[in-house]
């Protein structure tokens, strides 16, 4: 491809957002303009992105890659890029390569830029955080997707950790360890990065989430409460630990209830994954000033604290272990709730349990859905499923720890899962096992765990008894969290009317053939934040 070809194509194939939709969740810096006008990518993304993904391709002993063709949505073209251009400003200005003429056409824009970001040191916490993860499924799976993005020709996959360790090691034995080092590390003649493909995943990532925005545009809206929730009485907050037989560590529990005398019901809070209890305190503080003890478990094999030790190289990532050890953190803390000096006994025979994320699917579990690895084992490996998100990364690392994770707990009655991921773990049309009524919540634009695949499509094969799917509008991943927000944020209203009607209707809480809603009428919706109840409108006749 030569300058001629690249003038006629630039302001159509060369502009970020035609090719790069996956790769620019913000705005590309720097408009970089041609002496024609056109404005050209400045490629630093196309450059990260290779950075990011050449490592993880095979590294058996082998002549160092000599070219990096990009391969173009839309044009039937490539951008080659060859690496001896790369090493001073001045080889690149007199290169043949089209990123060289790409920066002549700029006056050497696109060259000073790409070369700045080629530089910049890469954080030694990068090889830490490899050389903890080397063998972990979660790794495993990250880099089964990005293999499918770039290859290097006439080489067989070698898609392991310790080969993207190898990289960064060999990457930073002449010194710093940059970008520009990683890309020569990688051994071959030459590396296709097919950004077609990416935008492929990027378009499934939108499609997740059509149905949602479809029932969210023709179903009617929640009501919102009339009035803004208002602060209900004093509440105390205080953390504990307590000793359990299946960590070798004491387990620390958040303890918040009523200052005053508590209506005697126990609520129970479970955090996701690399998160703590801070994240949800509006939600137990709600909750709590409405007499309600609320108990907030921190989960140590898979909060903040150990996300810390994975980024410092100290700590592998979560092992499929924690899939069965949360759920039993949530059972001790019940067990042990009345030997915590409360100001009010609570009955610990009839608990509700919220959990989001991670934090969703062990509440799921201890409503007494039940794990299968048949799904997982058959799933996993199909990077084309239309199914497939990134949720699927965390998933997909469970499989071992599948078999030991059926631990339900007879005394939760009801559950509220928020972005749960469990559509590989529990199968299609499960549900008849639940002992304990389940409120489904998930966001329209939660690109983590989207809407269609992982809530929709399970509640459409799931029993009729009174489970409920309600479905978001502007919720991410994120912000239906409440973090300290005391009315509880976006789902603060919701959440209060479940914990009430699931404790007002006694044994008619449990989930049964026909059984009527629990959240019913209106005044727990948000004005802000759109909601309407998708249940009716999803489930098979």
């Amino acid at each position: 491809m030569r300058l001629n070809a690249l003038s006629a194509a630039a302001c159509r194939s060369f502009h970020p957002d035609w090719f790069l939709p996956s790769l620019t969740p913000t705005p590309i810096p720097g408009d970089v303009r041609n002496r024609r006008g056109c404005r050209l990518s400045p490629l630093v993304p196309v450059l990260a992105a290779l950075a990011i993904a050449q490592p993880l391709l095979p590294l058996a002993p082998a002549k160092a890659l000599e070219e990096v063709v990009v391969q173009l949505p839309l044009v039937d073209t490539g951008l080659t890029i060859k690496v001896n251009e790369l090493r001073s400003l001045e080889a690149l200005r007199a290169g043949n390569s089209d990123l060289a003429e790409l920066d002549r056409a700029s006056d050497g824009a696109i060259g000073r830029q790409v070369w700045e970001v080629l530089n910049q040191p890469v954080p030694l916490r990068l090889t830490r955080i490899v050389d903890g993860s080397v063998g972990s499924p979660l790794l495993d799976q990250a880099i089964l997707v990005l293999s499918t993005i770039g290859k290097v020709e006439g080489r067989p996959p070698d898609l392991t950790g310790a080969t993207l360790r190898e990289a960064l090691d060999k990457a930073s034995a002449t010194g710093d360890l940059t970008l520009l080092n990683l890309i020569k590390a990688i051994p071959g003649q030459r590396l296709t990065l097919n950004l077609t493909r990416a935008k492929d995943i990027a378009n499934r990532m939108l499609e997740q989430r059509d149905e949602a925005v479809e029932l969210l545009a023709r179903l009617p809206q929640v009501v919102p409460p009339s009035t803004p929730l208002s602060p209900g009485g004093a509440v105390i907050t205080r953390t504990v630990r307590i000793a359990v037989a299946h960590r070798k560590q004491p387990l620390e529990l958040v303890v918040m209830e009523p200052q005053a005398t508590g209506n005697g019901h126990l609520v129970l809070i479970s955090h996701g994954l690399w998160d703590d209890p801070k994240s949800f305190a509006g939600w137990g503080r709600l909750l709590a000033s409405r007499g309600y003890t609320v108990i907030l478990p921190r989960h140590p094999g898979s909060d903040s604290t150990q996300q810390e030790a994975v980024l410092a190289g100290e700590a592998p990532p979560p092992t499929a272990d924690e899939l069965a050890l949360r759920p039993l953190d949530v059972k001790a803390a019940i067990d042990q709730v009345n030997g915590l000096g409360l100001t009010t006994k609570v009955d610990n025979q009839r608990v509700v349990v919220l959990g989001h994320s991670w934090g969703g699917t062990t509440v799921l579990q201890l409503a007494g859905a039940r794990p299968t690895e048949a799904n997982l084992r058959r799933s996993c490996n199909d990077v084309r499923s239309p199914d497939r998100n990134l949720s699927w990364t965390l998933q997909c690392s469970w499989v071992s720890g599948v078999n030991r994770a059926s631990i339900h707990d007879s005394r939760v009655i009801a559950v509220a899962a928020v972005s749960p991921p469990a559509s590989l773990l529990f199968p299609r049309g499960s549900g008849a096992d639940l002992n304990a009524r389940v409120l489904l919540v998930s966001g329209s634009r939660d690109w983590v765990v989207p809407p269609d695949p992982e809530a929709i499509d399970p509640v459409r094969t799931a029993a009729r008894a009174g489970h409920q799917l309600v479905l978001v509008n502007g919720g991410d991943h994120f912000n239906l969290r409440p973090e300290a927000q005391a009315d509880g944020g976006v789902l603060g209203a919701m959440l209060l009317k479940w914990a009430d009607a699931a404790f007002s209707a006694g044994e008619g809480a449990r989930p049964r053939e026909g059984a009527a809603p629990l959240l019913t009428g209106g005044g727990w919706g948000h004005a802000d934040f759109p909601m309407v109840d998708a249940t009716r409108a999803v489930q098979n006749p």
